[in-house]
């Protein structure tokens, strides 16, 4: 006889373990002692002051990070081992599944539905696809002219800078230490300042696990910890995921060092969908691929692209499932939405929903704030859309929907390319032929076909054109925490 436990309906706010800069694997206030508070979106209160940084602070992190990469154990440890430390990182993780999720929950406002069920299990899987990387990053014999071997080696890159967002932030750490501890780099990283506590919880797990001292620093702070991050003149790779904006300031101060890059950036991804689709699972795929974590996804498929014939029904079904998400305390399992992380992104969807308003787009559902206290948006959805209205042409990074109908397939082609984005895109039909033309002439780094949001460590990720450079996840992400080094003998 077997028993399943249900989970409860709703869980208690955990208490919060760590908010010092982990610095050379002691934990320590900011050299000035200074702080700053990061609040809870729910109800505006301050949840706990957390140290920040200034520039000295990332200084003695990278020099921490530069001594264990180049004389510490970690510089002679077997690459088995290594990975064998991931591994142990993610077991930890997943013995403290409840408090992470709960943490991350308080912390961005997002579902404990979705902590839990997606963002949690996506982290622990993603490390051990990286701990398992560890001893397989290979080089190769190359023939060559005349009495000579040669052969190549994969090193790792060095001191990497990592800088990551709030909208998934314990995946992000995922993403990025993954890669960067299989290649055997070391990391000073900074966590998005609205939402510090699972990335520093994340770090007191890795020196449980016994990661050795300098491996992993973590420094919090706002854009000028950031900043010195990228200017250091020892950091050798800066991986960022966020906006274009800050991506191309990080571009110009990482330009006089010629650091290493990787971007994963913004969206403006078209979900596409055809009258020969199976309409329902098109409508779910919508409604997910847009309003999930409360629209703030770099790839949500905020410009629904439906075939006129099946447009009014389309409309009508999605309208329904956007009136039926329950927004509410997202620590209640019930709860399908949350609020938005803080109030500047919420200012900033409440004035993309007034100029889809002014532009003339239909507002045929939400539009408007939800509660006297909290960051909450009403599940909003326009139609009566044009490509060169803002709701259509800027990432919003918030639940608001805009549906555009199309006649033909060179139609919305051209149109899905009309952007400067260029991260993911969707496709919903029964044609296998149609599906693979739109795959294959849309200018996005990912394309799903009748599936949205699908992710996998083993599966790259990253955009074209301004969606960012480089790759994260899958073997691929491996690349840019490496170097290439040719070594030739002479066999005389």
């Amino acid at each position: 006889m077997t028993t399943t436990l249900t989970p409860p309906r709703k869980y208690a706010a955990p208490a919060i373990k760590q908010t010092k800069l982990l610095i050379g694997g002691e934990w320590c206030d900011a050299a000035d002692g200074r702080t700053f508070a990061t609040y809870n979106p729910v109800n505006e209160e301050k949840i706990a002051d957390v140290a920040l940084a200034v520039k000295v602070d990332v200084d003695r992190a990278v020099a921490a990070a530069r001594k264990a990469f180049e004389s510490g154990p970690w510089h002679t440890m077997d690459a088995r081992d290594r990975g064998q430390l991931i591994g142990k990182l993610a077991d930890l993780i997943e013995a403290n599944f409840d408090e992470l999720a709960a943490l991350e929950t308080l912390d961005n406002g997002k579902p404990i539905r979705d902590s839990r069920g997606a963002d949690l299990p996506l982290v622990i899987d993603c490390l051990r696809y990286y701990a398992g990387w560890a001893d397989k990053i290979v080089g190769q014999t190359i023939p060559v002219r005349g009495e000579y071997f040669t052969y190549t080696r994969r090193e790792p890159t060095g001191v990497c800078g990592q800088i990551i967002p709030w909208n998934f932030p314990m995946l992000m750490v995922a993403w990025k230490w993954g890669p960067a501890l299989a290649a055997g780099c070391t990391i000073v990283m900074k966590p998005a300042e609205q939402t510090p506590l699972t990335c520093l919880r994340l770090a007191e797990l890795a020196m449980e696990a016994g990661f050795p001292p300098g491996v992993i620093n973590v420094v919090t702070g706002f854009g000028e910890t950031g900043a010195a991050i990228v200017k250091h003149p020892d950091v050798d790779k800066i991986a960022f995921t966020g906006s274009g904006e800050t991506a191309q300031r990080i571009m110009v101060d990482a330009a006089t060092t010629l650091k290493r890059i990787t971007f994963e950036l913004g969206g403006k991804s078209p979900n596409i969908v055809f009258a020969d689709a199976n309409l329902d699972a098109a409508v779910a795929g919508a409604e997910f691929g847009l309003f999930f974590n409360q629209g703030q996804c770099c790839c949500a498929g905020s410009r629904l692209f439906v075939e006129k014939s099946i447009h009014e029904e389309f409309v009508a079904k999605v309208v329904s499932r956007a009136k039926a998400r329950k927004l509410g305390n997202p620590l209640e399992m019930e709860t399908t939405q949350g609020p938005q992380v803080d109030r500047d992104q919420f200012d900033k969807i409440m004035k993309y929903i007034e100029l889809g308003k002014s532009q003339g787009a239909t507002c045929v559902t939400g539009g408007h704030r939800v509660g006297e206290s909290g960051f909450f948006v009403a599940p909003t959805v326009f139609d009566d859309v044009t490509d060169d209205m803002a709701i259509a042409t800027d990432e919003i990074f918030g639940p608001v929907l805009s549906i555009l109908p199309f006649e033909s397939i060179e139609e919305v082609t051209r149109r899905a390319n009309a952007t400067t984005f260029g991260l993911a895109a969707a496709v919903w039909t029964r044609d296998v032929a149609k599906a693979h033309r739109i795959a294959h002439n849309v200018r996005a780094g990912t394309v799903w076909i009748n599936c949205y949001d699908v992710f996998d460590a083993a599966a790259p990720f990253g955009g074209f054109k301004m969606s960012g450079m480089g790759r994260e996840l899958g073997e691929a992400a491996l690349a840019s925490y490496t170097e290439l080094k040719t070594v030739t003998m002479s066999l005389k």
